[in-house]
């Protein structure tokens, strides 16, 4: 049976139908990814699902005590504590059983007569306790934490005053943490950098439930998906296979689609340019069958044409040869008179027509480093250069330079002065059509913001772009027409961005932020990827040799064993036979604590419930690193 079914559902605002006639099923172990252009109901198909918002038509079946763990894009915070406290308010139940386990010790401690008793109430809280996986639930949460870039001092920060990124993965590390049965996340990677992107697709492949994801990254969608959804002009299309496999699948049918369309229609013109001919002639009576005919013809609809950003070649005036320089320069920032450094950049010297992407992790000091190259914030030392005739159009993250109270059309004009309805022409390329251009900017979402954005950086015809995180807010196929333009952009590319299929297709060159330094990668990012793989392979490599020089397997305690059969090949530390031994140490760590309970040894107890704890917490270091 499937976990959620779905018939005829549709959801209307007013006159305005978002879908309708939809039916799905969500089955055990789906890996679901939903695609479609902004607007297109994605989210409100979500809500519907969890059961956060009604449809207007239609009805959503749900298997018994279905545990769903839903992300929206923007989660508010339900807590008047700490981030951290919301993350693990899904263990409140454990952190009860260790405050309940905390006064049954000191009542055993204290007890005369009733010591017995009180053993038993402690070994039954410590049975319950370890079976609801007590002793590996905050190991868990600060290994989901730390995944997601969740730094120590930002969760223990009021959850009140945190960032929207941060409330965003506070609330994915207590989805993950909830083992719900079906997680449904909306947009979750918009506020993921590099390395949370990549751990969170490599937890949902081997996530035991359901997941139902919405995103525009494509990457993501191509690790994580082995099928897709497409939510398009109210209608939900669904492909097998991740974003690449559904690509391919729906241009052979949208190809298929419009021959069978173009027959039909030629077939349907002949059709009635034969009934009007002959409709009052001697073969009037075969035009009337014929009509009849026509009249039940089942129509095939024309495939859709997504409205997309329509760009034509952006252009750029010539620079000299180098268009940026640096020679020692060091990036950070002046806090309370405090100088705190981010970063040491080496000496680089960017050529005319050269594309390069900043990547790294949350925090690292990227925007601050394109900040100084701009010249908007002061280097700590040494200098950053632009080179003979360089215009920079320099697209910001935070879409700050947009002011609310002006009207789309007022803030595009205020860029570059053109006739009004020359205006009017070229943000409709940019889907801004009709009344949209007197909309206030305020009250425009945020791909639209962006696409506003866009328009007034391209207007300007810069020779170096500078963008920090352009494709926050777009759909697919606004990326992929901006993807378009910039393969065939002829100045000079510096890049921010976690979008890795827009980095992939792009950057010649990376500039890699971390550990307080950047590092100049003169590669693509596939060729860094497998170089950071292979770098990290010969990490583990070199650690396991180094821990096998220190490393004994450990004998059990109680009846003797016969030896294990080693695999001659092995490598030099047995992982799997460490973790055997420590498998089967618990099991009579178990044995041994049942019959102590049973004794009611108290001393006894609490010495094997320690070792428990340590030979559990020793044997999740080694899963780790087999893993590894």
């Amino acid at each position: 049976m499937p976990l959620v079914s779905a018939s005829n559902l549709a959801v209307h605002y007013g006159v305005e139908i978002i879908f309708s006639a939809i039916n799905l099923d969500i089955n055990e172990r789906a890996r679901i990814g939903i695609v479609g252009p902004n607007g297109g109901g994605k989210t409100s198909l979500l809500r519907v699902l969890v059961g956060q918002q009604d449809a207007n038509e239609g009805r959503v079946v749900r298997s018994n005590g279905l545990q769903v763990g839903y992300v929206p894009q923007h989660p508010g915070s339900t807590s008047h504590g700490t981030l951290r406290e919301e993350v693990l308010a899904g263990f409140q139940h454990l952190r009860d059983l260790e405050q309940e386990l905390e006064t049954a010790s000191q009542r055993q401690a204290s007890s005369c007569g009733d010591a017995e008793e009180a053993g038993r109430a402690y070994a039954a809280l410590l049975e319950r306790y370890e079976s609801l996986g007590g002793y590996s639930y905050e190991r868990e949460a600060e290994r989901m934490v730390d995944g997601l870039g969740l730094k120590s001092e930002t969760l223990d920060s009021p959850a009140a005053s945190a960032s929207g990124g941060e409330r965003t993965r506070a609330a994915l590390a207590k989805a993950l943490l909830g083992s719900p049965d079906l997680l449904v996340l909306d947009e979750p990677t918009n506020y993921l950098d590099l390395k949370g992107v990549t751990w969170l697709e490599r937890y949902l492949s081997h996530f035991a439930p359901a997941v139902v994801v919405v995103s525009h990254d494509r990457y993501f969608l191509d690790q994580m998906a082995t099928q897709i959804w497409e939510l398009d002009h109210g209608r939900l299309n669904t492909f097998p296979g991740n974003f690449t496999k559904y690509r391919t699948l729906k241009a052979e049918r949208d190809a298929r689609q419009l021959k069978e369309y173009e027959a039909q229609q030629e077939f349907i013109a002949k059709e009635q340019e034969f009934i009007d001919r002959y409709r009052a002639g001697q073969r009037s009576r075969e035009a009337k069958g014929r009509e009849t005919r026509l009249a039940r013809l089942e129509r095939i609809e024309r495939p859709d044409i997504d409205r997309t950003i329509n760009l034509s070649k952006a252009t750029a005036t010539r620079t000299g040869q180098a268009v940026l320089t640096s020679k020692g320069l060091q990036v950070g920032y002046t806090d309370g008179g405090e100088t705190v450094k981010l970063l040491d950049v080496p000496d680089l010297r960017l050529e005319r027509g050269s594309r390069t992407a900043v990547i790294g992790d949350n925090g690292t000091g990227k925007s601050t480093f394109i900040k100084t190259v701009l010249g908007e914030a002061p280097p700590l030392g040494g200098s950053v250069g632009l080179g003979m005739g360089v215009k920079i159009g320099y697209y910001s993250q935070g879409l700050d330079t947009l002011a609310d109270e002006h009207t789309v059309l007022d803030s595009f004009l205020e860029i570059k002065n053109l006739p009004f309805e020359e205006a009017r022409s070229y943000l409709a390329r940019f889907l801004f059509q009709g009344e949209d251009v007197f909309r206030e900017v305020g009250v425009c979402s945020g791909g639209e913001k962006s696409r506003l954005a866009l328009a007034r950086l391209l207007i300007t015809e810069p020779n170096l772009l500078v963008l920090d995180e352009p494709t926050t807010h777009f759909d697919i196929h606004s990326r992929e027409a901006m993807e378009a333009v910039l393969m065939t952009y002829p100045g000079t590319i510096l890049l921010v961005s976690h979008d890795r299929q827009l980095v992939s297709l792009l950057a010649e060159t990376l500039l890699v932020t971390g550990g307080g330094k950047i590092d100049h990668f003169l590669g693509t990012f596939a060729e860094w990827t497998r170089a950071k793989e292979e770098a990290e392979s010969a990490a583990v490599e070199a650690r396991a040799r180094e821990r096998s020089k220190q490393t004994t397997i450990p004998k059990s305690a109680g009846a003797a064993k016969s030896p294990r059969r080693r695999n001659p090949a092995a490598p030099v530390i047995d992982f799997e036979g460490l973790i055997i031994e420590l498998e089967d140490r618990l099991k009579e760590l178990e044995t041994q604590l049942q019959e102590a309970t049973m004794g009611q040894d108290l001393e006894e107890m609490t010495r094997l419930a320690e070792e428990h704890a340590q030979t559990q917490a020793e044997l999740d270091q080694k899963l780790e690193e087999w893993e590894e």
